[in-house]
C-alpha cells in the first residue's frame, strides 16, 4: 500500500492557486481536526505501522517535506519501505546521498519559466531545474516527474510539452473546486476551457500518437493511465487509490483518506498506533461521480471536490466535461493505438507504470 507521510504543513513558497487561494477563498462552515504543522509522533511508531504492510510504499509529503530533511534522514534509516518524494524541490541539496535512496522525484512545475514562475514565485523554475540536474550529477538514475498545476494561464499542450524535454513523465491537476471560487472564476475558465484546454488536450494527444509512431510511448501519465486500462479492459476505482490503496498519515499519526484531505472530519480512516494497514478504513466516492456514465472509466476523479462540493452543480458539470472529452479523444485513438501494437512499433508493456505513485490520471 502506499503511504502519504506529511512530514510538516509549512511550505517556503506562496503560490498563487495555493496561498492565494486560501487566503482569498476559504470555505467557511467546513468542519476539520486542526493537525499540528509538524510530526509530533515518533518514527518508530511510524515504523511499527509501515512494516506491517508486505510492500510499503511511503512517499514523503507537506506543505514543504524538505524543510524536514533530518526527518526524511531518520525515516529512511529506521524503515524498510520504498521512497518517494513530492516536492517543489527547491531544498532538494539537503538530502545529500539520501537522494539515491528514492524511488522517484516529483517537482511540482508548471510549465516554462514564465508559467512556472508567475503561478509560484520568481525564480523558481531556475532552482527546480538546478535541483534535478544536481540529482542526476549525485547518480540518481530513476524517475524524475514533472507535476504540473493547471488554471487559466496554462497552454497545457506548451507547458507539457516543454516539461518532457526536462524531465522523464508529466502529469497535471487542476486547479478547480479546492476552493470556493467558483462565481469569481467561471466565465474566464469556461473560455480557457472551452478555447485553450480542450483543444490543447487534442493537440498533446496527436503529439503522444505521432511519438508512438516513432516507437516511443511517452510518460504523459493521464493519457497512459487510461489507455493502459481501455487496453485491458479494467474497470476503475478513484484512480489516485485515495480512500481505498493509499492513505495520508497526518503530523499527529492520525491516517486521512487523502493528504489534501487531511483533517476533514469523516475523512478519518484509522491511526498509526492501533491500526493495520489492511484493516483502514475504506473510503469511497459517491454520487454525483457513481451515477455517471464514465464512472468505471474515471473513477470518480476527486475524493476531495467529490465530498466538500465547494462549486455548485454547474461548476462540477463544468470539471467533469473535460474529463469528458479527455475519456473521449482517447478512446478514438484506440484504434491507432492497438494497430501499432499489432505490429509491433510498441508493446503494451510501454504503458505499464507505477500505480498510485501520487499522479493524476484524471486531471
Amino acid at each position: 500500500m502506499h503511504f502519504f507521510v506529511v512530514l510538516t504543513t509549512g511550505c517556503n513558497l506562496r503560490c498563487r492557486y495555493c496561498y492565494g487561494e486560501c487566503c482569498d477563498c476559504f470555505a467557511e462552515n467546513i468542519e476539520y481536526n486542526e493537525v499540528p504543522e509538524n510530526i509530533i509522533y515518533s518514527v518508530n511508531d511510524l515504523k511499527k505501522f509501515i512494516e506491517k504492510d508486505k510492500n510499503p510504499v511511503i512517499i514523503l509529503y507537506g506543505g514543504e517535506p524538505l524543510l524536514k530533511p533530518e526527518k526524511i534522514r531518520e525515516i529512511m534509516d529506521s524503515i524498510n519501505a520504498e521512497f518517494m518524494l513530492q516536492t517543489n524541490g527547491l531544498e532538494l541539496k539537503k538530502l545529500g546521498k539520501y537522494v539515491n535512496k528514492l524511488h522517484n522525484i516529483m517537482f511540482s512545475i508548471d510549465g516554462d519559466e514564465k508559467t512556472t514562475d508567475y503561478y509560484r514565485g520568481r525564480g523558481t523554475c531556475k532552482k527546480i531545474m538546478e535541483s534535478m540536474k544536481w540529482a542526476r550529477k549525485q547518480g540518481f538514475k530513476k524517475e524524475i516527474l514533472a507535476r504540473m498545476t493547471v488554471m487559466e494561464k496554462t497552454d497545457i499542450c506548451k507547458q507539457a510539452k516543454f516539461l518532457l524535454k526536462k524531465f522523464d513523465s508529466v502529469h497535471w491537476q487542476l486547479n478547480v473546486m479546492f476552493w470556493n471560487d467558483y462565481e469569481k472564476r467561471k466565465e474566464k475558465l469556461k473560455k480557457w476551457i472551452e478555447k485553450s484546454y480542450n483543444p490543447g488536450i487534442k493537440k498533446l494527444l496527436d503529439f503522444w500518437i505521432r511519438n508512438m509512431k516513432k516507437g516511443r510511448v511517452l510518460k504523459i501519465y493521464p493519457f497512459l493511465g487510461l489507455t493502459s486500462s481501455f487496453l485491458k479492459n479494467e474497470k476503475a476505482l478513484l484512480r489516485c487509490g485515495a480512500g481505498w490503496a493509499q492513505y495520508a498519515v497526518l503530523t499527529d499519526g492520525s491516517i486521512s483518506a487523502c493528504p489534501v484531505i487531511s483533517g476533514l472530519k469523516g475523512m478519518t480512516a484509522g491511526n498509526i498506533f492501533d491500526s493495520s494497514p489492511d484493516e483502514l478504513k475504506k473510503i469511497y466516492v459517491k454520487e454525483p461521480c457513481t451515477k455517471c456514465g464514465i464512472y468505471e472509466e474515471c473513477g470518480g476523479r476527486c475524493l476531495y471536490a467529490n465530498t466538500l462540493r465547494l462549486w455548485n452543480d454547474e461548476g462540477y458539470s463544468l470539471v467533469c466535461s473535460t474529463v469528458k472529452f479527455l475519456i473521449e479523444n482517447l478512446k478514438q485513438k484506440l484504434p491507432e493505438i492497438k494497430e501499432l501494437i499489432k505490429t509491433g512499433k510498441i508493446s503494451m508493456k510501454d504503458f505499464d507504470y507505477d500505480r498510485f505513485n501520487s499522479c493524476e490520471i484524471i486531471p
